[in-house]
């Protein structure tokens, strides 16, 4: 080994707890960067490349077949900001399937498919064109008697059976003959010409499709202006809906892309602290090896080398916190990006894996970084004249602070703490140093709470709604048919009777309220196709109780009225005051739309309305549950034993409410800032720690003086400790403001990766109770980095103090 590598060894093993602290903190940022850039990339990346590669279409716009004629759909293409079209299409919405009885799977032979949206196309094996449709297995159909369908909407067990439109009379059944897809899901199943026109001679109601490519369509605004374009240039009332690119771009990205705004802030903060803390420790380095700098210097090493040593101990740590923080930020990365491109029907294997370049970028990005922060004092070091070197030696400068020495000495503190306090004031520049080291601290701590408490939040909705019940009662399923296991629109699946259930448990001891609700079996049209279908309820009785939250408009309170869930109206663009139609069964209801609701429990795509206004047109209502809520003084057990005698004739049976499971992707996501968060709170303690001890260490001196006038090891521990107490707070001051400006820029993004506006009592985390804690948070982290040094301080023996010069 060299001489120079030797000097490098012996530095890097010297300071060995240096060494750690920019080894993790490399570690934390590198870890963020890849993955939060990796994230963006993978999840973005196929839907992109699908997108162009089959010309996808900015929008797939339905108009009622009544309404318009093909003439008048095809006009549309001249409308304002069209820079490109196709169709008219024909297109069936929201037809009820079921799966043939001839699935050789027994178990979802008949069983309710779901809704389907068909459409033809005139040749649908081409190549050419917009909006080109994907066969992943299987064949076009080729005769009336076939269709092809997305793998999503049928099991691959089932594959070769029949699929039986069970909505329309007589329930005509075509045969699975292949798997197809449309990037922007225009359509869920595709038929040929004349298997199109068996549905509408069996009652299949036939509207216009027409797709279009716009100039602007880059935000969900362009795209609303885009659809008011288009339905300007149509006759009044003849747009039914309009399915957004952006909306099945969300539906394949979103939760993996819910990850990238928190994971780029922690990136940002990590790189930060990196910056400081690297130059932190160099320059302690250097200041702390004054003398050895001298000695390396008569020996014959030249300033350049000087510099490549000090550079190179910074170096070394730092490298291995890259290649872990790499290696841990690609692992973390695969359970996250498993499930990212099943949308598009990739195989998940290849959209688990971040790309190299990621990796190579950040890394390299990152050492770069880092070199030049420990260049600097380094370049410092290697410039410092021999003979200086050697006459300083480490004996530290004095007179500095002495103002604020004699105004502490004023204060009604122990001597100890008056001389702590005045120390930060001997040295301002290490003092400032410090402090921007508890401050990203702090920040990240602030940022954290407000992250964590927004996630339990959003957690707790899916305990609150219509899953907020002491007791529930249920239908008493069928023998050998558990109860959940059809469709709500399959004959075996047995429902409650609304009125005799809520007249019975109005009669039993120790109700308080209860309220009945189920899955109607309806669907909206004009709703995004593909993806999970939108899924109305029926609701009968007062569920005020339960505090669901609305975002804008009220309550529904008079017949033909709904509330629509949050993220069916931003993926289909309502608003309170539209109409929106439903389907139960082929026939259709329009409903008013009075409020926008915040719901997570019951699906992405959900309606609610009153049960009496499907009793009204002539639809069925469907109550498939009753939620209870006891008096305060009720027996739980007591009451089930009471209800089960006057429920069990009405076929419905009584369940203790367990609640729903917790959502994996927010679980996910408060795990990964926890640690991210415990990271960067220990890097920026051992930030504290590593200068406490270059300062500790210079006045060693100082300290064997005082112990010689009799300072005790804890009044020793209370000057180290308080020297950094002054400091801690003004970061904390600082530093909680910053955080929670940065946790509202990232909570928003967040949200609207996955497509939904988030209330207040999520997105409004902060109160004063937790407020207050997070502003000491900064004396806390400081006096974490400080004890160890102020321990040092208090063990060290005056003698060897006093020699120490």
């Amino acid at each position: 080994m060299s001489a120079l590598g030797k000097v490098v060894r012996s530095g890097v093993g010297r300071r060995r707890v240096q060494s750690v602290v920019m080894a993790l903190t490399t570690f934390a940022a590198v870890t963020s960067a890849v993955l939060s850039l990796g994230l963006l990339a993978v999840v973005q990346a196929p839907f992109e490349h699908a997108f162009r590669a089959r010309d996808g279409a900015h929008l797939a716009v339905q108009f009622d077949g009544a309404k318009v004629t093909a003439a008048q759909a095809t006009a549309t293409v001249h409308a304002a900001g069209v820079t490109e079209a196709s169709g008219p299409y024909p297109v069936a919405a929201a037809l009820d399937t079921t799966v043939g009885t001839d699935c050789p799977d027994e178990a979802l032979a008949g069983h309710d498919n779901g809704p389907l949206t068909v459409t033809t196309r005139p040749d649908l094996g081409s190549t050419s064109g917009m909006d080109q449709l994907a066969l992943t297995r299987g064949r076009w159909p080729t005769n009336p008697g076939e269709i092809a369908l997305p793998w999503q909407h049928y099991a691959a067990d089932c594959f070769g059976a029949s699929v039986v439109f069970s909505s329309l009379p007589g329930s005509p059944s075509f045969k699975v003959v292949g798997f197809a897809n449309s990037v922007t899901n225009s359509a869920t199943a595709f038929a040929t010409a004349d298997g199109f026109a068996r549905l509408t001679a069996a009652g299949a109601k036939s509207d216009v499709q027409m797709l279009y490519r716009f100039a602007t369509a880059g935000t969900a605004a362009d795209i609303a202006t885009d659809k008011q374009a288009v339905a300007a240039a149509a006759p009044a009332g003849a747009v039914e809906g309009g399915q957004s690119y952006l909306t099945a771009e969300q539906q394949a990205t979103g939760n993996a892309k819910a990850y990238v705004p928190f994971l780029t802030a922690f990136g940002i903060l990590g790189l930060f602290m990196s910056v400081l803390i690297i130059s932190i420790v160099v320059s302690g380095a250097v200041a702390s090896g004054i003398r050895r700098i001298g000695i390396l210097k008569s020996l014959g090493f030249t300033p350049a080398q000087v510099a490549r040593a000090y550079t190179a101990q910074a170096m070394i740590p730092a490298t291995l916190g890259v290649v872990l923080g790499t290696v841990s930020g690609n692992l973390l990365a695969v359970p996250i990006l498993g499930e990212a491109t099943k949308q598009l029907g990739a195989a998940s294997a290849a959209g688990a894996t971040i790309p190299w370049w990621v990796s190579a970028v950040v890394s390299l990005g990152t050492l770069l970084i880092v070199g030049v922060t420990a260049v600097i004092p380094a370049l410092r070091a290697g410039r410092m004249p021999t003979v200086r070197a050697l006459v300083v030696g480490r004996a530290p400068k004095a007179g500095g602070g002495r103002a604020a020495q004699r105004l502490a000495s004023r204060l009604p503190l122990p001597r100890a703490v008056s001389m702590g306090l005045a120390q930060s004031f001997a040295r301002p520049a290490r003092a400032v140093t410090v402090g921007a080291a508890v401050l990203f601290g702090v920040v990240s701590v602030t940022f954290a709470v407000g992250l964590e408490s927004g996630f339990t939040k959003y957690l707790d909705t899916s305990t609150s709604g219509f899953n907020v019940a002491s007791e529930i009662v249920i239908p008493t399923a069928d023998v050998g048919v558990p109860w959940g296991l059809h469709g709500p629109n399959d004959p075996r699946t047995p429902h409650l009777d609304a009125t005799e259930v809520a007249a019975a448990l109005a009669g039993i001891p120790g109700t308080k309220t209860a309220f009945g609700w189920g899955d109607s079996g309806a669907t909206m049209v004009g709703a995004p196709p593909g993806g999970e279908a939108p899924r109305v309820f029926t609701v009968t009785g007062d569920f005020s109780w339960t505090h669901m939250e609305l975002l804008s408009g009220r309550w529904y309170s008079a017949p033909g009225e709904a509330v629509v869930g949050d993220k069916l109206a931003s993926a289909v663009g309502i608003h309170v005051g539209d109409d929106v139609t439903v389907v139960q069964q082929n026939k259709h209801l329009s409903l008013k739309v009075a409020g926008i609701n915040f719901d997570t429990n019951q699906g992405d795509y959900t309606v609610m309305t009153d049960a009496a206004t499907f009793t009204a047109a002539g639809l069925t209502p469907h109550i498939d549950q009753f939620n209870v809520q006891l008096a305060s003084n009720v027996s739980g057990s007591d009451w089930s034993t009471s209800a089960a005698a006057a429920l069990t004739p009405l076929n419905a049976s009584v369940e203790s409410n367990s609640g729903w499971g917790k959502n994996i992707v927010m679980i996910t996501m408060g795990a990964l800032v926890a640690t991210l968060t415990l990271m960067m709170i220990a890097v920026a303690a051992l930030g504290v720690l590593s200068m406490v001890v270059q300062d500790t260490r210079e006045r060693v001196h100082d300290l064997g003086i005082l112990k010689a006038l009799g300072m005790t090891p804890k009044q020793t521990v209370a000057m180290v400790l308080t020297s950094v107490t002054l400091t801690g707070l003004i970061a904390g001051l600082i530093g909680v403001p910053l955080g929670v400006a940065v946790e509202k820029a990232t909570l928003s993004p967040m949200g609207d990766a996955i497509g939904r506006h988030l209330p207040p009592s999520v997105s409004h985390v902060y109160t004063p109770g937790l407020l207050i804690p997070l502003l000491a948070g900064g004396i806390v982290i400081a006096l974490l980095g400080a004890l160890l040094p102020a321990g040092w301080a208090a063990r060290s023996r005056t003698a060897t103090a006093l020699r120490t010069e």
